[in-house]
């Protein structure tokens, strides 16, 4: 089986209608053991290895945090690339229903392959999957990851490193804004290789009057000891 049918296969075996109700309910959804404990050893130790990436951010730089990332280049890996592939129909449907809820005439493909070249038509050609690395006192604030007019609403996290073996703290951390109340946060609890599906900026909810807009951010809680590893699969390309 080649990769990119054992990652349609995996991807597939999901229960997207239930995975979809928990992103309209909370913003958020867990795909559980998305990738083998093999496959997050392999995809973390890619990190050391530049020849794979394109840029390498160091957080405190830019005032993002602490801790740092590389993004990759492309090809991107085989395994990363295909999952890329295979997850955003099934997100690309929620999206669309999201759009419709919201008022936005905007709908994304039903393939990932057209709306990748819609962004490099915008001239978005850089890829956006990237490799992050926590150490002991490291953090992400709270950010939204837009890198350009097009900007798929949705993003997937995946867990490499497993908690409290391989780090403690770290935990992934949503935040939503709604309007004239207070912020509603959602801590996600991951084991190594599951995967949450998370709304990038907003949302609709549903109100006594209809549908609002609500606005989300994500960000990752301070590392008390070890190494965190993620890899981010944002499906929008990049200026």
């Amino acid at each position: 089986m080649s990769v990119a049918t054992s990652a349609e296969a995996r991807v597939a075996a999901y229960d997207w209608k239930a995975l979809a109700g928990e992103l309209d309910g909370f913003g958020c959804a867990v795909l559980p053991k998305l990738l083998t404990l093999e496959e997050c050893r392999g995809i973390a130790a890619l990190y050391p290895d530049e020849s794979h990436f394109r840029s390498h951010i160091v957080m405190a730089r830019h005032g993002f945090g602490k801790g740092e990332y590389r993004y990759f280049k492309y090809p991107l890996p085989d395994l990363l690339g295909s999952l890329r592939t295979a997850l955003y129909p099934h997100l690309a449907s929620v999206a669309n229903v999201w759009n419709e809820r919201m008022g936005i005439a905007e709908r994304y493909p039903g393939e990932h392959a057209p709306f990748l070249q819609q962004c490099h038509d915008a001239g978005q050609m850089r890829p956006t999957p990237l490799l992050l690395q926590y150490g002991p006192g490291d953090f992400n604030c709270l950010h939204q990851d837009l890198y350009g007019d097009l900007a798929f609403p949705i993003q997937v996290a995946i867990l490499l490193s497993e908690p409290g073996s391989d780090f403690t703290g770290g935990e992934f951390v949503l935040t939503e804004q709604r309007p004239r109340m207070q912020s509603r946060v959602e801590v996600v609890p991951l084991r190594q290789g599951d995967a949450v599906a998370f709304a990038v900026h907003n949302r609709p909810v549903q109100g006594t009057k209809g549908n609002y807009r609500v606005n989300l951010r994500h960000g990752v809680s301070r590392v008390r000891s070890g190494k965190r590893h993620t890899v981010g699969i944002i499906f929008h390309d990049a200026r």
